[in-house]
């Protein structure tokens, strides 16, 4: 060592105090491996408790920094208005709560108002003339009758309320005079949904319309009736007639599960409904709705007590085709025939890094840069967007085959030509921040990536058949009405009803799907039902409903 060299580090020659100095060094060097585990547990509850906040609050507190959502749970009722009003307002800064905001922050962008869209031509037209008040009749000047040169026109959506009337059924009774011995000849009843009900068909479709579509219960439509008939009908009375409808359909439902298994592609999901079941005392048994479907096939729901890999194994025991699903480990193994392709949704595994963004971000304003109190408050952020930039350039070739109305063969030319540089440039970034060792595999990103190259085959399967698409947006979007509707109706009177309830969603969902109207499908396929022969309920599915319907 040169003996100028000048040292930042005191020279120690005392053997004992080296070796106290070590031994601190070394009781550091653990408090700092202590501290920094504890930093990495911090930020995983920071991570999850700021999703549940804008779970709790709604798509609009995306915006919103850690410190607003904090201050709206001290608020001991929020409603939406206010979130949108604290969203537009922009975010505090976390570092001096009364700074003032910046001029970007301030700024309100305005979108011109499209102006109000035009009613439907179809729609019947009442004209209601408003005559001009008596001074408008008489010039102001001359003293002369005024005119009427034309009309300042204004079109309201009106609508009359539903007209309840009772029907009078009266069947002909004949006798013969000359033969009074052969007794009386009355006529044949009308064909009739529920044959022993009070209730006319079109008022059975509408209880089913109204609970299954439009999500109200049937205690309402009861109290409905009650308050504006002053008709006290019991509650069983309407509940026995829906799910006599939804007996008569599970043989229809049936013959749609065949064609879908018969089919090459179908997509699945499931999702939770409560029931009540007597040996669970004060409390609801979860059962769930599995769904199946495929665009163009309509939506089948098959109600189970439980969401074990049995059932889906099951239902797809001979199924040879493509099965396009979630992540949900139950489809992944052990399912359907031989030579079944198992694919993964795009749309899943983008909602991950969706969720890391958001964490990351904490809705800072855009100009800003590193936090002056954290400093590894944007790290991550450039490649976990650039990860959704490039699904979602996978997305745009789909959206445009749609928008261009290609065939499968031509979207999937054009899938062949874009998709190979994308899915490349996105797995070894994925491979690259797995192993940069700066991202937790417990965090929301860690989660993301592991998710992404776990089923990295899954996924890329589109790449390979024309008729897979990018998500099981067409399957989600199936369940909603089963979502919205248990927030209302909250859940199932008894284990057996779930089958003919996943019966009457089924139909009520495909006819939605596939553009049929609910109420003339019901009205055309359910009178005389029961008494039609199996083998003639292919024509009665949607799908071959509204094929028959357009010719």
């Amino acid at each position: 060592m040169n003996p100028t060299s000048k040292s930042s580090l005191p020279v120690v020659l005392d053997p004992v105090a080296a070796a106290i100095i070590a031994q601190l060094q070394q009781k550091v060097e653990v408090k700092d491996q202590a501290l920094a585990a504890a930093e990495a547990i911090i930020q995983q509850l920071k991570e999850a408790l700021r999703l549940e906040r804008i779970k709790k609050y709604g798509s609009r507190s995306e915006k919103l920094s850690d410190l607003q959502l904090e201050l709206l749970d001290l608020e001991p009722a929020v409603a939406s208005d206010e979130i949108e009003t604290e969203a537009a307002s922009g975010p505090l800064p976390e570092d001096e709560q009364n700074a003032p905001l910046t001029a970007q922050q301030q700024q309100k962008k305005c979108k011109p108002h499209p102006g109000r869209n035009a009613l439907p031509a179809h729609l019947e037209r009442v004209e209601e003339i408003v005559a001009s008040a008596a001074s408008q009749c008489r010039c102001g000047r001359c003293g002369a009758e005024t005119r009427v040169i034309g009309y300042e026109e204004t079109e309201l959506l009106g609508m009359k309320p539903a007209v309840h009337f009772v029907r009078v059924i009266k069947r002909e009774k004949r006798v013969c005079k000359s033969c009074a011995e052969h007794g009386v000849m009355t006529a044949p009843a009308p064909t009739r949904i529920a044959p022993k009900s009070i209730f006319a068909d079109e008022t059975i479709i509408e209880f089913i319309i109204r609970k299954y579509a439009d999500s109200v219960p049937l205690y309402r439509q009861r109290a409905i009736l009650m308050r504006d008939l002053d008709i006290d009908v019991a509650l069983t009375t309407i509940n026995d007639a829906v799910l006599r409808v939804g007996e008569l359909l599970i043989p229809v439902v049936d013959t749609m599960k065949r064609d879908l298994v018969t089919g090459g592609y179908i997509q699945a999901d499931e999702t939770h409904v409560d029931v009540q079941t007597p040996d669970k005392k004060g409390s609801n048994h979860r059962a769930f709705f599995w769904q199946y479907s495929a665009p163009g096939k309509g939506v089948v729901f098959d109600f189970e007590m439980t969401r074990g890999k049995q059932v889906a194994k099951e239902f797809f025991k001979e199924y040879g085709g493509i099965l396009h699903t979630d992540g949900y480990v139950a489809y992944e193994k052990d399912i359907g025939a031989k030579g079944m392709i198992h694919a993964c949704c795009w749309s899943h595994a983008r909602r991950g890094f969706i969720d890391a963004i958001k964490v990351q971000n904490k809705a800072q304003a855009p100009d800003a840069k590193f936090h002056p109190t954290n400093k590894d408050l944007f790290v991550g952020t450039p490649e976990l967007e650039r990860i959704v930039a490039l699904m979602d350039s996978l997305f745009s070739i789909d959206r445009e085959a749609r928008e261009q109305k290609l065939s499968l063969d031509d979207r999937h030319a054009l899938r062949q030509e874009r998709a190979p540089a994308l899915l490349s440039e996105l797995k070894s970034l994925l491979e690259e921040m797995k192993a940069s060792g700066t991202i937790l595999p417990k965090s929301v990103a860690g989660k993301a990536i592991n998710y992404t190259l776990k089923r990295w085959v899954e996924l890329t399967q589109f790449f390979d058949h024309s008729i897979i698409e990018l998500s099981t947006n067409w399957a989600e979007n199936s369940m909603r009405p089963i979502a919205i509707g248990r927030k209302n109706w909250l859940h199932l009177g008894s284990k057996e009803a779930g089958p003919k309830i996943a019966a009457l969603f089924s139909i009520v969902e495909s006819c939605r799907k596939l553009g049929i109207p609910i109420r003339q499908y019901l009205a055309d396929v359910l009178p005389g039902l029961a008494d039609r022969a199996i083998q003639s309920l292919d024509e009665l599915t949607p799908a071959r409903y509204a094929a028959k319907t357009a010719k």
